[in-house]
């Protein structure tokens, strides 16, 4: 579409053509739907964390680095001079809503929308190239999203040799996520009571019934209080085996499972950047729920994302940050180059996977554990035969953080920690009425999410971004176990920090000693 001379191309939004997709007409001109576009904050964000300014409440974070309430306004005066309505619109989140139809959002945002066909994404409303607005609302936006609706990121789940699907029967040993808190020496004396841990899924869904008799077959009672968020219209919606109900049951019932007093709250969008960075912003800034740690088992290698969407989306863990919100996120399924074996991309050398790579989440990598007289004989680096490795290695988008100065390798280095994440040593769970085993780092992002809340209670405070802690405790404490054996195909562990496995696995009750300055006691068998 041609551009006219008081028309920019907003930074960031530049879009390249999915692989193997092809065109198969526009969108229809009447074709209704949502976008959301961000603006920019009141003050820098960045330099209050750096400076290490205090922790806000998110009414006074809204206040302090939400939009200006005149830059809102001027979205809502573009979006009517283009017929376009205002569904929402948030300071807090920096966002304006607008729904219309594809003739309305086509020349208002300067793009050509069309439908594309993928063999594995169906059909979606996709584009090619920047997006455009006028020159007065340049540097008010930073981002426009909804206009395509491709899908985003993967679940990081793993059944044995299946991808992204359950399978009823597995081999090896398995264990259930509570016994996976005593092999790790979980804080024991707390149950994660007052914490609400928020949960991103972008498809599928629970039922209270599978639920139920879930922990009662843990002896888990009472059963965790578990509620569902809609995020862009998105529900709670479960899909059968081989669609994302997988990876919305091991999240909760491995969170459930390990602090049991704690609120899950599951935030149900839509598998687009849109859906993504929109559930993203709202668990922050949930002022109902309030959870103070996230869990986020879905991600993407970093090239496959918008400069404007990882910006949005770690400006939205920026403020997580500020808010003493801990984010735990998945680091990948596919070893070092993140992409599926045998896609176009795979052939390209080594990509980290985003969000995990923020330097603001705690990127959790994958182990293999073998297990004898109930203790961990041997535990190492997940990279299974049949298929599956922790994702792992160093970004493209980000800078080495100042707490991980230390690590060799140029750029932000992810994962941070670990936990166990092989199928084949995987994690019992129920998923639309059997029993199952399920694996992947998708496993390892809620079970420190489950930690962080039982470690919250026992230290009396949000732990918050937990990374420049971790990384500042000494070998010494006792924290972290450190894996030294195995690779992900691009990197080896090693001593100390490595791009399979990070800092380690946790030893609980030492972290949380670690944390507190107290000592703790080893683990019992």
């Amino acid at each position: 579409m041609t551009q006219g001379p008081q028309r920019i191309a907003i930074v960031g939004t530049d879009k390249r053509a999915l692989v193997n997709a092809e065109p198969i007409g526009y969108v229809h001109p009447d074709e209704r739907f949502e976008v959301t576009v961000r603006v920019r904050a009141k003050r820098d964000l960045a330099a209050h964390l750096t400076a290490g300014g205090p922790r806000l409440g998110r009414e006074e974070f809204a206040a302090q680095f939400g939009a200006d309430p005149a830059d809102l306004a001027k979205v809502a005066h573009f979006a009517a001079s283009h017929g376009l309505a205002v569904v929402h619109s948030s300071a807090a989140r920096r966002s304006v809503v607008l729904s219309g139809t594809a003739a309305q959002f086509c020349p208002a945002f300067g793009v050509d929308l069309q439908l594309y066909a993928h063999p594995g994404g169906g059909t979606f409303r996709g584009r090619e190239g920047a997006i455009y607005c006028p020159a007065e609302l340049a540097d008010v936006v930073q981002g426009v999203f909804g206009l395509d609706n491709r899908p985003a990121a993967r679940a990081h789940f793993r059944s044995v040799e299946h991808a992204g699907g359950v399978q009823p029967h597995a081999v090896g040993q398995s264990f259930t996520p509570v016994q996976i808190a005593q092999l790790y020496n979980f804080p024991q004396a707390v149950n994660g009571q007052g914490q609400c841990v928020g949960i991103i899924e972008l498809g599928g869904g629970y039922t209270t019934a599978d639920l139920t008799e879930y922990f009662q077959h843990l002896g888990v009672q009472p059963a965790p209080k578990v509620l569902a968020v809609s995020v862009d219209h998105a529900q709670n919606h479960p899909d059968g085996p081989n669609g994302a109900d997988g990876e919305v049951m091991l999240d909760i019932e491995v969170v459930g499972a390990v602090a049991p007093g704690a609120t899950i709250a599951v935030y149900f969008a839509p598998n687009t950047d849109q859906g993504f960075i929109d559930a993203i912003t709202t668990a922050v800034h949930d002022v109902t729920n309030q959870p103070s740690i996230l869990s986020i088992s879905w991600g993407s290698p970093e090239d496959a994302w918008t400069q404007a969407s990882t910006q949005a989306m770690d400006q939205a863990f920026q403020a997580a940050a500020a808010m003493g919100v801990s984010v735990y996120a998945a680091a990948g399924d596919n070893g070092a180059n993140d992409y599926p074996p045998g896609s176009p991309e795979a052939a390209a050398g080594y990509h980290a996977d985003f969000p995990a790579s923020s330097p603001h989440v705690t990127g959790c990598g994958g182990t293999h554990i073998s297990v004898a007289d109930n203790a961990i004989s041997q535990e190492v680096v997940w990279n299974d035969p049949g298929g599956g490795s922790t994702g792992g290695g160093f970004s493209s988008l980000f800078s080495t953080p100042t707490w991980q100065a230390g690590v060799q390798g140029g750029n932000r280095g992810v994962p941070d920690v670990c936990g166990n994440a092989s199928p084949t040593s995987g994690y019992q769970v129920r998923v639309d009425g059997q029993y199952t085993v399920i694996g992947g780092t998708s496993a390892v992002a809620p079970l420190w999410a489950g930690l962080t809340a039982l470690l919250n209670q026992q230290l009396g405070r949000p732990l918050g971004f937990g990374n420049p802690a971790f990384y500042s405790l000494s070998a010494s404490s006792g924290a972290f176990v450190d894996i030294t054996q195995g690779h992900n195909n691009g990197f080896d562990a090693g001593t100390g920090w490595d791009a399979c496995t990070g800092l380690g696995r946790p030893d609980g009750a030492r972290l949380a000693a670690a944390l507190s300055g107290t000592a703790a006691a080893a683990p019992t068998s």
